[in-house]
């Protein structure tokens, strides 16, 4: 899999035609959330990368994060199936499908449009400073991944 560059307008393109072809009624292929979960579990990197959502970790956490779970964030190997994930991204409510699509499809157009300029050298709670490269695999392998757990 190649890992689409988040800044380009061809990947807005390319993963907003995706989430169109999602219904409030399209099953996982895997996992456990509900595709309305799924879309607001995706936009919570965005809330966080926009100070939605902010999370302080202490220096001992930050450092094992940077050590342990970089790499694989913003790395270039897709993600693994049924991963566990952070508390923070876990969505145990039910959400709406309309309104949770159309959050997700703005950020990925304000992404695009701040481009990668803005991003290069942005800190992230959880990693630190992160190359434009870094950020554009984080958002897209995310996308991807679970776009591709609910056939999209």
């Amino acid at each position: 899999m190649e890992i689409q560059y988040t800044f380009d307008p061809k990947t807005t393109e390319h993963f907003i035609n995706r989430i169109e072809k999602l219904t409030p009624e399209t099953q996982a292929l895997w996992g456990k959330m509900s595709v309305a979960q799924m879309l607001a579990h995706v936009s919570i990197a965005y809330d966080m990368t926009y100070g939605k959502t902010v999370l302080k970790y202490n220096i001992f956490t930050r450092g094992l994060l940077k050590l342990i779970v970089k790499k694989m964030v913003v790395g270039e190997k897709p993600y693994k199936k049924n991963n566990s994930t952070a508390p923070v991204f876990l969505i145990k409510d039910e959400r709406q499908f309309e309104a949770e699509k159309k959050i997700l499809i703005d950020y990925i157009k304000l992404t695009e449009s701040k481009g990668e300029s803005h991003f290069d050298g942005l800190d992230n709670t959880s990693f630190g400073k992160l190359s434009a490269k870094e950020w554009s695999n984080l958002f897209s392998k995310h996308l991807d991944h679970h776009l591709s757990q609910f056939g999209v």
